[in-house]
């Protein structure tokens, strides 16, 4: 489980993440959707330890930036970083080497070059790479460890269809193998039918938050949900999502609208 408890981030007056608090059971797929500058990326470099923040941050129990929390977490930044003078396929021994993986490693690096078109430019320098084969090599990167826990930053930016439709399937995959996906997009179709949860961003905070099944029964879809919420100031989202849908939505406990009152 992933649990997030009062986190806020501020850079000097703006609160890019206002007391944000989220629970993730394991074995399920997240998402984290709302407009650019509503805060998600900021959220999830704050779980994976990258900047300071105050609040309380734990995966499976474990204090998010322990060496053993770090073991489990994979992570695909939204601008990847790639070494210049490293070859695709020495990023990934590079990685396994820092993670100290066994001789298992490099079918799993194969197999992933393969699956991204990148088998056979894998001697190509980490500095000549266009924005799509960065992409690409970034998800290999995060996840050659097989990590329990993963979270994507904007993953589909940059990626063509075919690489598109190929993290389609590995979403849909590690989903069904029993790891824990938390997809930060806004793009709203990104995993068409595989998430169970989904939590809305703007303005730095988590301003609703769904679970995919209530939404089936109340006949919304997330562009539905996502437009109800963002296109209405806060103190109106209640009142115009139970005169459109179900009026029964407010006292659901598996829909919750946040208010400037909240």
């Amino acid at each position: 489980m992933l649990k997030i408890s009062q986190v806020t981030k501020n850079y000097g007056n703006l609160k890019a993440n206002d007391n944000i608090n989220i629970e993730i059971p394991e074995k399920s797929v997240a998402l984290l959707v709302g407009p650019n500058g509503a805060g998600k990326s900021t959220l999830l470099k704050c779980i994976m330890g990258l900047l300071r923040y105050s609040g309380e941050i734990e995966i499976n129990g474990l204090r998010n930036k322990s060496v053993e929390a770090k073991r489990i977490m994979g992570y695909v930044p939204e601008i990847p970083h790639m070494y210049p003078l490293l070859t695709i396929d020495e990023h990934l021994e590079f990685t396994a080497r820092a993670y100290k993986l066994d001789e298992t490693w490099r079918e799993r690096a194969d197999n992933l070059l393969k699956r991204f078109e990148l088998d056979d430019k894998k001697n190509k320098l980490g500095g000549t790479l266009s924005k799509g084969m960065q992409q690409k090599l970034s998800i290999c990167v995060a996840l050659l460890p097989e990590p329990d826990f993963i979270l994507f930053d904007e993953p589909l930016i940059g990626l063509d269809p075919y690489a598109i439709k190929q993290l389609k399937n590995i979403f849909r995959e590690l989903a069904e193998s029993g790891h824990s996906l938390l997809i930060s997009t806004h793009i709203l179709d990104t995993v068409d039918e595989l998430w169970d949860q989904v939590f809305i961003m703007d303005h730095g905070k988590v301003v609703a938050n769904g679970e995919k099944s209530e939404l089936d029964r109340l006949g919304k879809t997330l562009e539905d949900f996502f437009f109800d919420v963002t296109d209405n100031s806060l103190t109106d989202v209640k009142s115009k999502l139970t005169l459109n849908s179900d009026p029964d939505l407010n006292s659901n406990p598996d829909i919750d609208i946040a208010t400037e009152q909240d």
